[in-house]
């Protein structure tokens, strides 16, 4: 009930600008509020885009943490009033283009602040660095790609009580590098991109407590051995031997070689100490025999996208396999067979990913005896959905049915496959089926009428079909459904969409047609389309508005493709001779998807 009760007072606090003025004059009413409440209605003023730098004024006294992250507009006169900020913890600027060295120097001094994000604010240069060092207080602090220098770094040497540093993308010198070691507070250091050389990565050892090291896209070959060292990442790097043979081996639990160039695989393993290590990445990298993996017993994360890796190289996986929870094999060589001699050897995988290889339908039976599965792609694969070897074949059975045994599968991705309608029946028996992903030109209406009966769809995508306004007129979706993504099913009309939305407001609607229908019913309906001290900013003399980051952002949606008919679209869509495939998102071991 009490979060219920918050919930509507923050809705009514938020609903328009004439609400947010009606209590910006209660000033004392916040300053009593808990912080965390107030962070949460800063942030909802934020997404709605009625946040404006004086407002902030009001929260000055309950607010220990502000997020700004990729917000255009966000400048010198915002950084004023968060410079007011006493009780200030932590700062988020990253993606700000606006915020320079001069902007920061609002926040200097500060004695509470303790992380503070400015990556990709590409303006902050050496001399933001000067205003950064007034703030000793600082524990983490981030400014990769940004304007700094070898020189800037070194200016940090003040900051002693920094355990997380992010340099990434910065001209970090070995000399640089070798200053930073009076950091001795230090527990992560990103580095990637620097002109870091063996010779500089020497002084790694002056970091006791460096448990985090991204050396990603440097000249280091090796480097010395750090007891501390859990997380290493030496993705893009040329490896001889990942440590020197001197001291104490490093007990790493997660190694992130992906992209790497791998000399000779013994000597770059020689004196890794395998017994913790629990995560492994080489996607992309050169590693042509899999020998070694049978000495990583521990690993629960197996990354082997994009190598060689074929059937030939199961066997190697197999003898990893019993604590295997997550293996990524997309890109790879694997076949059907390949994929039967590793089932059986893989009790406890809960992820697998085989999108873009050779696997086809005779494959499912050997998923079906990974009885844990909760995340299955076979995206780009040789899919079809069915058994038989003549799809006309009215007693055709569906392969997915060989899944329903598989209790815990909470995501499919099916995308880019030659399944049909017919081959989806058993889906609706799938208990737990929260994210189901598909795109082919074979799907039709009947799709949607088939997966409505998934009780637990949170979201569904349906990309390329050809479904029509029919279809979505008489879709009945689940309950729990949030995201509907119908991307490229050009037979549906923008009145359509927009009516399915009406119907079912709860459920967020994504086609290239609602580009621009969106934001025309958002600025006719929206709280947004009112104007706020912030618009009034831009605004002249006589009364006539300029362009604001706002308009801008509203303004800027522009489909070449509306002004084409429907049967011009189709015509377009059937003569084109290439057909670009998505990139794999590859997403950690959440089954949410972002769409």
């Amino acid at each position: 009930m009490d979060s219920q009760l918050v919930e509507m007072c923050m809705e009514s606090a938020t609903e328009s600008l004439d609400a947010v003025e009606a209590w910006r004059r209660q000033r004392r009413t916040l300053e009593m509020m808990p912080s965390h409440l107030a962070e949460a209605l800063l942030h909802r003023l934020l997404r709605r885009r009625l946040l404006f730098p004086s407002l902030l004024e009001v929260f000055k006294f309950c607010v220990d943490g502000i997020d700004l992250r990729g917000e255009s507009y966000v400048d010198a006169e915002w950084m004023a009033y968060i410079g007011g900020f006493e009780h200030l913890h932590s700062l988020n600027l990253s993606d700000c283009n606006k915020i320079n060295s001069s902007a920061i120097w609002a926040i200097t001094g500060m004695t509470n602040l303790k992380e503070l994000d400015l990556s990709r604010c590409s303006k902050i240069t050496d001399a933001g660095v000067r205003h950064l060092t007034t703030i000793p207080s600082l524990e983490k602090l981030w400014i990769p790609e940004t304007g700094v220098t070898a020189d800037g770094v070194i200016l940090l040497t003040s900051l002693t009580n920094l355990s997380l540093l992010d340099l990434g993308g910065l001209p970090v010198s070995d000399s640089a590098l070798c200053n930073l070691k009076v950091l001795r507070k230090l527990q992560h250091l990103d580095i990637w991109g620097s002109e870091v050389s063996n010779k500089g990565a020497s002084h790694l050892k002056w970091f006791p407590k460096l448990s985090s090291l991204n050396l990603a896209w440097t000249k280091v070959t090796m480097f010395p051995g750090l007891p501390s060292l859990a997380c290493l990442n030496m993705s893009n790097c040329t490896i001889h031997s990942i440590f020197e043979g001197e001291g104490q081996q490093a007990l790493l639990t997660k190694l992130i070689l992906s992209g790497a160039t791998i000399k000779d695989v013994s000597e770059a393993f020689l004196h890794l100490e395998t017994s913790s290590l629990s995560h492994l990445d080489l996607s992309n990298s050169s590693l042509n025999s899999f020998c070694f993996l049978p000495y990583m017993r521990m690993i629960s994360d197996l990354d082997l996208s994009g190598t060689s890796a074929g059937d030939e190289s199961v066997e190697h996986i197999a003898f990893v396999g019993q604590n295997l929870r997550h293996l990524n094999l997309s890109r790879t060589k694997l076949s059907s067979a390949g994929l039967g001699t590793l089932a059986g050897f893989v009790p406890n995988l809960e992820t697998l990913l085989l999108s873009y290889t050779a696997i086809d339908d005779s494959a499912i039976p050997f998923m079906s005896i990974m009885p844990l599965l909760k995340y299955i792609n076979m995206s780009g694969t040789n899919i079809r959905g069915i058994s038989n070897e003549m799809d006309s074949d009215p007693n055709c059975i569906s392969s997915l049915s060989g899944l329903t045994s598989l209790e815990h599968l909470e995501r499919l991705d099916l995308e880019e496959t030659r399944i049909k309608d017919s081959a989806l029946a058993p889906l609706p028996s799938f208990r737990k089926l929260s994210h189901l992903f598909l795109r082919s030109g074979s799907l039709a209406d009947t799709t949607l009428h088939q997966l409505s009966s998934i009780t637990s769809l949170v979201t569904l995508g349906i990309r390329d079909g050809v479904l029509t306004n029919t279809g979505i007129d008489v879709f009945n979706p689940p309950p729990p459904m949030k995201i509907l993504d119908l991307r490229g099913c050009w037979l549906m009309t923008e009145d359509a969409l927009l009516s399915f939305q009406q119907r079912h407001p709860q459920i967020e609607v994504r086609h290239e047609l609602l580009s621009i229908a969106l934001v025309k019913r958002l600025s006719v309906s929206s709280p947004l389309s009112q104007a706020t001290p912030w618009t009034k900013l831009y605004k002249n003399k006589k009364g006539v508005s300029s362009t604001s980051p706002l308009r801008s952002i509203r303004d800027g949606f522009l489909d070449q493709r509306l002004k084409y008919t429907n049967e011009e679209l189709l015509a377009m869509r059937f003569d084109s001779t290439s057909i670009s495939r998505d990139n794999v998102v590859q997403i950690p071991h959440e089954l949410a998807n972002d769409g």
